[in-house]
């Protein structure tokens, strides 16, 4: 009889064994013939060498899965340890906009040509501007690829902040202390990480730091390394405040602001120091910008129609189709015309 220690990294333990050990105790049923005692993020086996061999291979498959799709059920007991986990090959067509597996197996796909850009860009630009309306999924795109990058190691943290600006409310009137007023504001952050990582875990990356969630003003003076950080709602930060978050960048960090420049919640738009950074910036290489539009709205299909009509609102002449008032036979009689009147006065001047 052998005795190995298999240590359980990067995910969480009771995650993976179920309440009361639920998934722990069918694991158990499976492999009879060796004794599996779990110890906090370990996990001791005795047994005989070729079923400790077998037993670890189908485990660390077991955990693969769980890394993938994020979540555990008997069944998936069964297909890992029965059957043996096969990683599925991803379809050209089907597969290749997703980001990541989320919580419960939640597929998070580029659903938009811009949000399939704004992935692509990603990929070769540390500094992404992501512009355009209400539920156009900028912010949730560029949190989910903030997530598979953490995923997949290319970042140690994952860092999230808004500008304290309130849309058209007081949060001195809210009860509680700083934080407790600012969480209702940053809560649609929060909602887009609960859907790409399970709670427990998720509630240990904050408790680590490993994930971050502040108002912009609490981001001055660091330096912001091995991190993807987004900024959202960057329409209601002033010139100065978009400065000096972009220069809090470090060694192998990325950053991507999101916003939507006919949303400023500033006393004055004017103020707003979105467009004027991206103008500055938009010639400098490592720096791209995508531009969203009502097409990419993925929200209720009457968010579209709404996001249109405000557009009208604000430029009556938009969507109306341009009056040629001449037709091309009158524009060259006319045209005519006049270089015939030309040629008579330049006689008599003669």
């Amino acid at each position: 009889m052998i005795e190995k220690t298999i240590k359980i990294e990067g995910v969480d333990p009771r995650e993976l064994f179920g309440a009361q050990d639920i998934y722990l105790d069918l694991i158990r049923d499976i492999f009879p013939a060796l004794r599996i005692v779990a110890r906090s993020s370990t996990l001791k086996v005795l047994g005989e060498e070729h079923q400790l061999e077998l037993f670890e291979k189908q485990f660390r498959q077991f955990v693969a899965y769980y890394e993938k799709y994020g979540h555990v059920s008997k069944e998936v007991i069964m297909q890992c340890f029965s059957q043996g986990f096969i990683p599925e090959k991803p379809s050209a067509d089907n597969d290749r906009n997703i980001l990541l597996y989320g919580t419960n197996g939640n597929i998070v796909r580029a659903r938009t040509a811009n949000q399939q850009r704004l992935a692509t860009e990603f990929e070769s630009n540390d500094m992404i501007f992501a512009i355009g309306p209400a539920g156009s999924g900028k912010t949730y795109t560029a949190i989910a690829l903030a997530v598979r990058a953490l995923k997949n190691k290319q970042v140690r943290r994952v860092i999230l902040t808004r500008p304290a600006v309130e849309a058209g409310e007081k949060l001195g009137f809210l009860p509680g202390d700083m934080k407790e007023k600012l969480d209702p504001y940053l809560q649609p952050l929060y909602d887009a990480l609960n859907d790409m990582i399970p709670a427990a875990k998720l509630s240990k990356y904050m408790e680590e730091g490993t994930v971050q969630i502040a108002p912009l003003a609490y981001m001055r003076g660091r330096t912001l390394d091995n991190a993807v950080v987004i900024l959202d709602e960057a329409q209601n930060t002033t010139l100065p405040q978009i400065k000096m978050f972009l220069t809090r960048m470090g060694r192998n960090a990325k950053f991507i602001v999101t916003g939507d420049v006919t949303q400023i919640d500033l006393p004055r738009s004017a103020d707003s120091g979105l467009m004027r950074a991206m103008k500055m910036l938009g010639n400098i290489e490592g720096i791209a910008a995508v531009e969203f539009d009502r097409n990419d709205i993925v929200r209720h299909p009457l968010v579209k129609h709404i996001v249109a009509a405000f557009e009208r609102q604000n430029d009556p002449d938009a969507g109306k189709p341009e009056l040629h008032l001449e037709s091309p036979t009158a524009t060259s009689a006319n045209n005519s015309t006049e270089a015939a009147r030309r040629k008579k006065s330049s006689k008599k001047e003669q």
